[in-house]
């Protein structure tokens, strides 16, 4: 063990001493430090998002002390301490990597996630643990909704009850959104029926995705950043002419807007756009 993560599980002990340690620290437990371990994964990806690797050395640091801090309180459990972890977790990666560790065959990176897969099926078997009421058994809930939509799919793609490309599923977009332009058609408009409309949508929508190999969760946080964006820039521009987004019409916001496409557009070209491509 480094002389660092040494220091660090020596920090967390302190903290975690009744008397001396820190009174925040000694009323946590396993479920209510959970929502920060889930926070710093995510502020971990918007580090890398942002391209700011001095940020993305601080954020790993932060979900490096969830996993400090998770071990502590299972050591004081008398459960296992921060190097029964890494070792679990060498043992594993060796395990699941034969075609590295042992004299295997080459793989394609779709050959070793089947292999992953078949020695994760064999170790759960050895430790007797019970087969899985369904096929779809295991996808955590407390994923974010499009990645256990993807993985609950993938799971289903499995025994075949899956559409053969993306063209069927665009087919299944078209279906979906006239469902959805139906329940708003309807004088009596039940909110349910429409939450449960835009909910088959969007299943369907991070359906395309998967099969055209893009990271639906991803897409959106791309789409997210894009519209933060072009607002910001209608913000600014606002501002310049001495007006705000509250005191601007939507026409000129949405002027404002297909300025901003335009601008990057010409960025991703390369060069800057003429004043004349510029509304």
């Amino acid at each position: 063990m480094s002389g660092d993560i040494a220091r660090l599980i020596e920090i967390m002990a302190a903290l975690r001493t009744p008397g001396t340690g820190c009174p925040w620290d000694l009323e946590q437990d396993f479920r209510s430090i959970a929502p920060y371990t889930i926070e710093e994964a995510y502020e971990v990806v918007d580090a890398i998002e942002s391209g700011d690797l001095g940020d993305l050395k601080d954020e790993l640091g932060d979900l490096l002390l969830q996993v400090v801090f998770h071990s502590r309180i299972a050591q004081e459990q008398d459960a296992f301490a921060f190097p029964d972890v890494v070792g679990a977790i060498c043992d594993k990666l060796i395990r699941r990597h034969p075609h590295v560790f042992e004299a295997g065959e080459s793989l394609t990176p779709e050959g070793v996630t089947a292999q992953w897969n078949d020695i994760k099926a064999a170790e759960k078997a050895a430790k007797g643990a019970p087969a899985p009421a369904s096929l779809l058994d295991g996808v955590p809930l407390a994923l974010p909704a499009l990645t256990r939509a993807v993985k609950l799919q993938q799971k289903a793609s499995k025994v075949g009850f899956d559409w053969n490309d993306a063209a069927h599923v665009m087919g299944k977009i078209r279906e979906e959104t006239e469902e959805v332009a139906e329940v708003l058609r309807r004088p009596d408009l039940d909110p349910k029926s429409l939450e449960e409309e835009i909910g088959d949508l969007l299943f369907v929508v991070t359906n395309l995705a998967r099969h055209a190999k893009v990271d639906p969760e991803q897409a959106l946080r791309g789409a997210n950043a894009k519209f933060e964006r072009r607002f910001h820039h209608i913000e600014r521009r606002l501002s310049e002419m001495g007006s705000s987004a509250e005191a601007a019409s939507l026409d000129e916001m949405e002027a404002l807007w297909s300025e901003a496409k335009q601008l990057e557009k010409g960025a991703k070209a390369g060069a800057a756009p003429k004043a004349a491509d510029v509304p």
